[in-house]
């Protein structure tokens, strides 16, 4: 869900609850940048994978999706993981 500021969210928080009967909450997360992640080697994949599992996730179409949560982090992980290839946009 994307939005442009916490008003939004309080709306939608709102909604959720008034028209569904669903109650949530959010918490903010600091995090510098989503990379799509794939691989030739689908075995240095799934390594990458099991290793940065508390910052993998997937998108709509279940495709891996690595959240640095900082360019330091971005840039340790493209180096020790070589084979595995950090995509900026979705459309590789």
């Amino acid at each position: 869900m994307g939005t442009v500021g916490p008003l939004q969210l309080d709306v939608i928080q709102h909604r959720l609850q008034h028209e569904y009967g669903a109650s949530c909450r959010y918490a903010p997360v600091n995090l510098f940048k989503a990379c799509w992640v794939d691989s030739k080697d689908k075995e240095a994949l799934k390594r990458f994978i099991q290793r940065k599992q508390d910052w993998i996730t997937e998108d709509k179409d279940e495709k891996p999706v690595f959240l640095a949560e900082s360019a330091w982090a971005l840039q340790m992980a493209e180096e020790q993981y070589p084979e595995v290839e950090f995509h900026r946009t979705s459309e590789y």
